[in-house]
């Protein structure tokens, strides 16, 4: 016979089951409500030079985040990659369509916040930034989808591969731009000099 507390976990765990078309419906909603919020920011729709690339490999030009992808594309698949591996520790029970909106609302809120006034201004700081003005919103929704393809991606396969990748991207950018995911999370909670000189001294263009 069950106990109280096992048919709550039964109803909870029932309650959280959602089919897939329920789950795409809440998955395109995120992604419209990040659009349409970027959009009141005065964020562009896309790249105001009125192109649109699939590939921008210029990290100081005027499009960098304003295309399809870029050099930062594979910080948002780490994302995923990140998403997936902690929401399997914290919530292992959840249904993995439940997780993977847990982790487009994330990752959709952090795109809302990074074109914020203050975010943009903080990032404008560092050497590889100084020109930013925010994403267009083709590139963060394209940000926020390349962020569930790297969670999709944790999902179908060993998490040793999924880790291998993860240094590989991480290794792979930091080569040919000189940043990467690490070193854009540690500039944007506490900047730090060395780190910006490097960067500078690069060449990067």
């Amino acid at each position: 016979m069950l106990r109280y507390g096992q048919l709550v976990d039964c109803g909870y765990m029932a309650a959280l089951k959602i089919g897939l078309k329920t789950a795409a419906g809440i998955a395109i909603a995120i992604v419209v409500a990040q659009a349409i919020t970027l959009y009141l920011f005065g964020q562009p729709a896309i790249c105001e030079c009125g192109t649109i690339k699939l590939w921008e490999g210029s990290v100081l030009s005027s499009g960098n985040s304003q295309h399809v992808s870029d050099w930062y594309t594979f910080s948002h698949i780490v994302h995923g990659f990140i998403f997936y591996g902690l929401l399997a520790l914290l919530l292992p029970r959840v249904p993995i369509r439940v997780r993977l909106l847990l982790a487009l609302g994330v990752e959709a809120a952090w795109e809302i916040a990074e074109n914020t006034p203050a975010v943009i201004e903080h990032y404008r700081q560092q050497a590889l930034a100084a020109g930013y003005t925010g994403d267009s919103i083709l590139n963060s929704v394209m940000d926020t989808l390349f962020m569930a393809a790297g969670f999709v991606f944790a999902r179908k396969y060993p998490w040793w591969t999924t880790v291998v990748v993860a240094v590989l991207l991480e290794l792979g950018v930091l080569f040919m731009i000189r940043d990467n995911l690490t070193l854009n999370v540690i500039n944007l909670i506490h900047p730090i000099q060395a780190i910006s000189d490097w960067q500078s001294a690069g060449g990067i263009k």
